[in-house]
């Protein structure tokens, strides 16, 4: 029997794994849901990719510690808002803890009552389809039942660190 092959250790630290990891310029998400008490909740993630067409499905993670983690991995939907250019300190406050990210926040409701942004570039209405543990971190398969998009929106977008809208080449 053969042992199974394994990963060597790394040779950076976490800090220069960040780093490097900054230099990928993304979109920027808010994630948004329901709790089963009503609550909102609602955090600013960049960790978002297409799965497949057919069945439409998305992906994105969130760290094992996120508060939000009991809403949104026991809730049956979620949305996930693709932020325009506008919405910058919407962005931000999402990512900042112990406020009131709703504060005068429009939105709708879509499907399982997940909050919709009004606003977004595009957003993606998910029956939270699986969930997988890895490192950290959990990712998160979406099944979409509805989007939407501004096909003349502008993106708000994230590189090293900072945010930055898109220019043409």
């Amino acid at each position: 029997m053969t042992t199974p092959r394994r990963a060597q250790p790394p040779t950076f630290s976490p800090d220069e794994f960040r780093e490097a990891l900054g230099m990928f310029a993304t979109g920027v998400t808010i994630v948004t849901a329901c709790a089963a008490d009503g609550t909102l909740v609602g955090l600013t993630a960049n960790s978002f990719n297409s799965v497949s067409l057919t069945p439409p499905l998305v992906l994105w993670s969130l760290a094992r510690a996120a508060g939000s983690m009991p809403a949104l991995s026991t809730g049956s939907h979620y949305a996930i808002n693709i932020l325009a250019a506008s919405q910058k300190q919407l962005a931000e406050r999402f990512a900042t803890k112990n406020i009131d990210r709703w504060a005068d926040v429009e939105f709708t409701r879509g499907i399982g009552g997940a909050p919709v942004l009004v606003g977004a570039a595009a957003s993606f209405e998910c029956f939270n389809r699986s969930r997988y543990d890895e490192g950290d971190h959990v990712i998160f398969v979406g099944e979409v039942e509805r989007c939407t998009h501004d096909a003349g929106a502008s993106p708000l977008l994230f590189h090293g660190g900072r945010f930055y809208t898109e220019h043409p080449l």
